[in-house]
């Protein structure tokens, strides 16, 4: 399994990093804009990513903006919805508008609010259809 994580904490990121590091090779953004980067070049290079781990309050480049242009780089491809990168979107506001934001206008497919949980994270990702 390919992972993209996005994260500017450091802790929080090298935490999800090592979450995720014993279930598939990771890669790291700590933007906006480099997770839209870091997954154009993965495209490119026929090695896409098979999740997408995304705080959304970021500098540059936020999380929810990033998600949308991830999100109009697969439709200009013509890919298939079923086929779109599984995005789990974190953030330590649980707020109503964030939740909306991620799922109903950016396309997200999950949402988990920091201080995030190991068990909580692999139950997730489990429940995407992916396998860990």
């Amino acid at each position: 399994m390919r992972i993209l994580i996005v994260e500017d904490d450091f802790i929080s990121r090298k935490l999800l990093q090592r979450l995720r590091g014993h279930y598939g090779e990771c890669d790291i953004a700590v933007n906006g804009q480099e997770a839209i980067e870091a997954f154009s070049m993965a495209h490119k290079e026929s090695k896409p990513y098979d999740l997408v781990c995304m705080d959304i309050m970021m500098p540059v480049v936020d999380g929810q903006q990033a998600l949308k242009e991830i999100r109009e780089i697969e439709r200009a491809m013509d890919m298939p919805m079923s086929q779109e990168v599984k995005v789990i979107m974190t953030t330590a506001l649980d707020d109503p508008r964030n939740v909306v934001e991620s799922f109903y206008k950016g396309g997200a497919t999950s949402y988990i609010t920091k201080p995030i949980d190991k068990k909580k994270l692999l139950d997730e990702i489990r429940s995407l259809g992916l396998t860990v």
